[in-house]
C-alpha cells in the first residue's frame, strides 16, 4: 500500500509539474544566486532548498572552480552546475539541446547577469540534426539516444565550440548515453588536458581508451579518498596523468 502510495504520489507530481517555473536562489556560499528551475526536469526542484537538490553536484563544484577559470558544462539542464561555477568567479559555457530547458537558462542569465553562454544543441561527434527523445522520467533524462515522442535539434562538435570559445579548465559531460560521441568530436579539446566530470552510463570501455589514449587517469567522484579506476564509472572524474 505504501509503495503504490508513493508511485501515486510522484505520478500527480509529475503532472502537476508541466510547465512549471520556479525561482530558486543558490546556497548562501554560493552567493545566493538567483535562477530559474522547472520540477518538470527533477521532482527535487518542488523543495524550496535548492542545496538540497543535487549536494553532490554543488560539492564537485566548490572542489574544481576556481576564480578566472572556463567551464564548459555539457547536458546543462536548469543551469545547477553553470551557475553555481559563474558564481565562484568562472567563465561558463552552458549547452543544452532541450528548446525549453536552454530558455530558461537564458531567463536565469538575464536574472542573475553572471558570465554564461547558453547554446541550444546536442553535442555529438559530429555537427548536424538529430532526435531528441523525451524521457517520461522528466527532462533532466531526455536523450539523444531512444524511441518515442522527439524533436529536431541541432548538433555540435566540442571542437566546433571551441572554434568561437576559450577551452575550458573543467569540461562537465552529462548527456545520458551520449559520452562516447561527445567525447569523439572533442580531440581538440582534449589537448588542452581539462579536468573532466562526467556521469558515463554507456560505453565505458571505449570511453575510458579514448581518454587514456588523451592522457587521463579516472577516479571514483563521490569517493573522497578518490579511488582510482580502471574505466570511468557513473560518477568518473577524469584528471590527466601527472
Amino acid at each position: 500500500m505504501l509503495c503504490y502510495n508513493a508511485s501515486l504520489i510522484r505520478s500527480i507530481l509529475k503532472t502537476l509539474s508541466r510547465r512549471v517555473v520556479l525561482k530558486r536562489r543558490l546556497p548562501k556560499d554560493l552567493g545566493r544566486t538567483p535562477l530559474f528551475v522547472t520540477p518538470e526536469s527533477a521532482l527535487a526542484f518542488w523543495r524550496f532548498d535548492i542545496s538540497k537538490v543535487d549536494p553532490f553536484l554543488l560539492s564537485i563544484v566548490h572542489e574544481l572552480v576556481r576564480p578566472g577559470i572556463t567551464v564548459w558544462d555539457i547536458g546543462a539542464n536548469v543551469g545547477l552546475f553553470a551557475f553555481a561555477a559563474a558564481s565562484l568567479g568562472a567563465t561558463v559555457l552552458a549547452v543544452e539541446p532541450d528548446p525549453w530547458l536552454s530558455s530558461l537558462l537564458r531567463r536565469s542569465t538575464v536574472l542573475n547577469r553572471l558570465p554564461v553562454t547558453v547554446i541550444s544543441a546536442a553535442v555529438s561527434d559530429s555537427q548536424g540534426l538529430a532526435k531528441l527523445y523525451f524521457s517520461d522520467d522528466g527532462r533532466a533524462s531526455n536523450s539523444l539516444i531512444g524511441d518515442g515522442s522527439s524533436q529536431t535539434v541541432l548538433t555540435v562538435t566540442l571542437d566546433w565550440l571551441l572554434n568561437y570559445f576559450s577551452a575550458p579548465q573543467v569540461l562537465k559531460i552529462d548527456v545520458e548515453g551520449s559520452e562516447y560521441s561527445v567525447l569523439k568530436g572533442s580531440e581538440r579539446v582534449l589537448q588542452s588536458l581539462p579536468t573532466i566530470f562526467a556521469e558515463v552510463s554507456q560505453n565505458h570501455e571505449p570511453v575510458g581508451a579514448l581518454l587514456e589514449k588523451a592522457g587521463y587517469e579516472f577516479f571514483a567522484a563521490r569517493d573522497h579518498d578518490r579511488q582510482a579506476l580502471r574505466r570511468p564509472a557513473r560518477d568518473t572524474l577524469a584528471r590527466p596523468r601527472k
